[in-house]
């Protein structure tokens, strides 16, 4: 059966404004590479876009079950339900954006700093490295970042909500991980109940003045591999006896390594890394499939 999607997109975030009207991102990965190249006038003006597909779940099977682990063992299952701990990543995981990429729009420099996101998450570049040539391109100031917090609310994914709450009424501890900032995260976690002290991320660094100093190179997450080291602290620390880490990126695979997490699970609901994907123990479109398949 046709199906149509009538939207408007911005021209330098198409995939997540998609997304957060529910075109499923398979999908969008099979249109031509010239399908998003259309003419605007204004650089941040919306573009109204028509889509028909007409056979959009053969493509989403197809796609997935060659390559990725859409069904999870019995013995992934196990772990999933019996978890002490499970830490997310938060950009195009917990949230539909990366929050660098939106506080980098809304200050002017979006697309030169996805195309550094991507290769950041893709782990051809180390992530330390990607992180300052990122903020060296527009070095937020302080008032813009309390403005952007203002104005530009968190979007949380759908079902994550939903997914924390069911973790949380089992006694399963949840955490944030993320190599986005501090500042930023606090009102995701807030949002979802999560305590600040299950936050591991970046820090903004500003001065007197307000100006943009940099960022905190001890934290965990402020170099590569900085995710897998977080996981493993939070283990030893707490005694967890299993732990499960879900996220989309190479940073987020890293931290399944012993010691750090038993599972790592891919989120491709905002963007599926092929990459990634490929050496995940479960892949998962919906966090409505994990929330199912809870006890």
């Amino acid at each position: 059966m046709a199906r149509v999607f009538s939207l408007s997109i911005h021209p330098t975030r198409f995939s997540r404004d998609l997304h957060a009207l529910q075109v499923p991102q398979l999908f969008l990965k099979n249109l031509p590479e010239n399908f998003f190249r259309l003419s605007y006038g204004a650089r941040r003006s919306y573009i109204p876009v028509t889509i028909m597909a007409t056979t959009l779940q053969p493509q989403c099977s197809k796609s997935t079950s060659h390559f990725f682990s859409t069904k999870p063992s019995n013995e992934v299952l196990e772990i999933w339900r019996n978890a002490d701990a499970v830490c997310f990543d938060v950009d195009s995981t917990v949230c539909l954006h990366e929050g660098i990429d939106e506080l980098a729009d809304f200050c002017g420099a979006g697309k030169a700093v996805s195309e550094w996101t991507n290769k950041a998450m893709s782990g051809s570049v180390p992530f330390e490295e990607a992180l300052a040539a990122r903020l060296s391109l527009f070095s937020p100031s302080l008032l813009q970042l309390q403005d952007f917090l203002d104005k530009r609310p968190p979007r949380l994914s759908p079902g994550i909500a939903e997914l924390i709450n069911k973790l949380k009424a089992s006694n399963t501890d949840v955490y944030l991980i993320s190599g986005g900032f501090r500042q930023m995260i606090k009102p995701v976690a807030l949002q979802l109940g999560i305590p600040g002290e299950n936050i591991f991320a970046n820090q903004l660094l500003f001065g007197s003045s307000g100006e943009f100093l940099g960022f905190d190179t001890t934290e965990f997450t402020s170099r590569s591999g900085g995710k897998a080291v977080a996981v493993q602290h939070i283990r030893k620390v707490h005694g967890y006896k299993s732990l499960i880490m879900i996220g989309d990126g190479a940073t987020d695979l890293e931290a399944r390594m012993p010691g750090g997490a038993d599972l790592f699970i891919c989120y491709g609901g905002v963007l599926l890394r092929e990459a990634v994907a490929a050496k995940a123990d479960w892949v998962v479109l919906s966090f409505e499939d994990l929330s199912n398949a809870l006890k």
